[in-house]
C-alpha cells in the first residue's frame, strides 16, 4: 500500500476512527497498530510478513539475552549473532544477485565462462530500513544505552509501525519505543500539523517528483541523442525528483504518525540550500546519515587519529552508504564521489565527528549563494551516477554534456510541458527558500490560504496513478 493511493485514502481514516474512538486503551491501540501495520505491509506481498516477523523475533530475543548476560564475551557473541542475522537477511534478498553477476563478469573479463545464473529473488520493500532499525536496537542494548522491552507486542509495533516502515525515517528505540509504552492523548494542534505535513508531502511527491519523472526517464533513456542543455536539464530534474519523492514520503510518514500521537524524527532539512557537502549530509536523509555516524563512523575512530585515518573513515562510511542504497556499482560510485567531495573539508579544519550538528549560518550573502549553487551542482553530478543503469552510462552522460557543445533549448521546445515543469520547480524553490526556518512551509501565517493553494496545485498538476511508487521503496 502506498501513501498516494485510493486504498490508503480509505485505510487511514478508518484506522484513525478505530484508534481514537474505539480502542482507547494504550495496549489495545498498540495491538490495533500492529495489525494495521502488518496489513499495510502485507498489501504488497503477504510473504514479506514472514521476514519482518522473523527479524522482529530474533532481535527481541537476543536483546533480552544480552541484557540478562553479564559475561562480556557472551554479550558480544549475542550481538554478533544479531548483526549476522540482519546482514544475512539483507545480503540474501538485496545483494546475492549482485555478487553473482559481478562474479560472472569478472570471470568473463579474464576469459573464464561461467554457468551460474542469477536467482529469481523478490526484494521485500523496506527491508533496508527495518533491519537497520532492529539492528540499532540490539546495539543500543549491548552498549547499555537502553533497556530492552519485555513486551513483544510493543516491540513488534515499534519495528513495523506503518508510517515509517517502508522508507523511514529510520528511528532509534530510545526515541520511538517509549512512545508505544506511554499513554497517548489526541492533540488537535498536533493533528493539524500532521495534516499539513501530509499535504505538503503529497505536493512534493505528486506535483514535483512524479512530473519530473516523466522528463527524467525520457532524457536518461535517450541521452546519446540529446544536446548538452537537455542533459543538464535531466540531471537537474532528477535532483528534484529524488529529493521531492523521498522528502515527500518522509513528510507524509511524519504527518501520519502525528495523527496517532507519535513524533518521528525529521529526515530532511532543505538540503539543497546547503553551503557545502558536509552541511548537505546534515540535512539529507538525516536518519540514515546519523545512523552511519553513530554505528559505523564513530566506532571506526571518527575524526580522531591522523588525516589518513580520517580519510579512510570518510571513504568507508560513504561507500557503505552508497552500497546500502542498491546492489549496483553506480551506487558505490555515487558514494565514492561524495567521499571525494567531502575529503577537502578534513584538511580545512578539525572536526570531532562527521556530520555533527553545527550552527547554521542564517545570513544569505552573495558568497553564500555561490556556495549553495556550487554544492547543488556537484550533488547533481553525483546524482547522474545514482540514476544511470551502469557506470559507463554515467561517464558517457557527463562526457556528452562537456563534449557536445550544444546548448539549444531543444528539449524545452519538443516536450509540451517542459517549460511548465521548470516553472513549477522554480515556484517550489521559492516556497522552500522563504520558509526554510520552518519544519514545513504550510505552517505560520496564512496557514489556511497556503494549505488551500497547495491542495489546488495538487489537483491541478498532480500525477494521479496507482503505479507511481516511491523511489526509495527499491532500497
Amino acid at each position: 500500500m502506498i501513501f498516494n493511493s485510493i486504498p490508503f485514502l480509505l485505510f487511514l481514516p478508518v484506522l484513525f476512527i478505530l484508534y481514537w474512538f474505539v480502542f482507547k486503551k494504550v495496549s489495545y491501540q498498540n495491538i490495533l497498530l500492529l495489525v494495521a501495520s502488518y496489513f499495510f505491509y502485507g498489501w504488497w506481498d503477504y510473504r514479506f510478513l514472514l521476514l519482518i516477523a522473523g527479524s522482529t523475533l530474533v532481535d527481541f530475543s537476543i536483546a533480552i539475552a544480552i541484557y540478562k548476560n553479564e559475561i562480556k564475551k557472551w554479550r558480544k557473541g549475542l550481538l554478533l549473532c544479531s548483526i549476522a542475522c540482519n546482514l544475512l537477511l539483507l545480503g540474501y534478498f538485496k545483494y546475492l544477485n549482485f555478487f553473482i553477476e559481478s562474479f560472472i563478469e569478472l570471470g568473463n573479463s579474464i576469459g573464464l565462462s561461467s554457468d551460474y545464473n542469477t536467482l529469481q529473488i523478490i526484494l521485500p520493500v523496506g527491508i533496508s530500513f527495518y533491519t537497520f532499525q532492529t539492528l540499532s536496537y540490539t546495539i543500543d542494548v549491548y552498549r547499555k544505552e537502553i533497556k530492552p522491552t519485555s513486551n513483544f507486542i510493543i516491540f513488534a509495533t515499534y519495528v513495523s509501525f506503518f508510517p515509517q516502515l517502508v522508507a523511514g525515517p529510520i528511528e532509534r528505540a530510545k526515541h520511538l519505543l517509549p512512545q508505544f509504552i506511554n499513554s497517548r492523548k489526541f492533540d488537535l494542534n498536533n493533528a493539524k500539523s500532521g495534516i499539513q505535513l501530509i499535504i505538503w508531502g503529497l505536493f512534493q511527491k505528486m506535483v514535483i517528483a512524479d512530473n519530473c519523472a516523466t522528463f527524467v526517464n525520457a532524457i536518461f533513456n535517450s541521452y546519446d541523442r540529446l544536446d548538452s542543455l537537455s542533459l543538464l536539464l535531466g540531471a537537474f530534474y532528477f535532483a528534484f525528483q529524488i529529493y521531492c519523492d523521498f522528502a515527500g514520503y518522509s513528510n507524509i510518514a511524519i504527518g501520519t504518525a502525528r495523527l496517532f500521537g507519535f513524533d518521528l524524527m525529521r529526515n530532511f532539512n532543505y538540503p539543497y540550500f546547503s553551503k557545502n557537502i558536509s552541511e548537505f549530509w546534515r540535512r539529507w536523509h538525516i536518519s540514515l546519515s546519523t545512523w552511519f555516524r553513530d554505528y559505523l563512523y564513530i566506532p571506526l575512530g571518527g575524526s580522531r587519529g591522523s588525516k589518513l585515518q580520517q580519510l579512510r573513515n570518510v571513504f568507508i562510511i560513504f561507500l557503505v552508504s552508497g552500497f546500502w542504497h542498491g546492489a549496483n556499482w553506480t551506487f558505490i560510485a555515487w558514494g565514492g564521489l561524495h567521499a571525494l567531495f567531502f575529503a577537502p573539508i578534513l584538511f580545512k579544519r578539525s572536526r570531532t565527528n562527521l556530520m555533527v550538528k553545527e550552527k547554521e549560518h542564517t545570513t544569505n550573502t552573495f558568497g553564500d549563494l555561490i556556495r549553495i549553487l556550487f554544492t547543488f551542482f556537484i550533488t547533481c553530478i553525483a546524482w547522474v551516477f545514482f540514476r544511470s543503469s551502469t557506470i559507463s552510462d554515467s561517464f558517457e552522460y557527463l562526457k556528452r554534456i562537456i563534449n557536445n557543445h550544444s546548448f539549444k533549448i531543444e528539449y524545452l521546445t519538443i516536450e509540451r510541458y517542459s517549460v511548465e515543469m521548470v516553472l513549477l520547480i522554480v515556484i517550489f524553490i521559492i516556497i522552500e527558500w522563504f520558509n526554510k526556518s520552518k519544519e514545513q512551509p504550510l505552517s505560520g501565517k496564512f496557514e489556511l490560504l497556503k494549505t488551500i493553494s497547495i491542495i489546488w496545485m495538487i489537483l491541478l498538476f498532480g500525477v494521479f496513478s496507482d503505479h507511481s511508487t516511491f523511489i526509495y521503496f527499491q532500497f
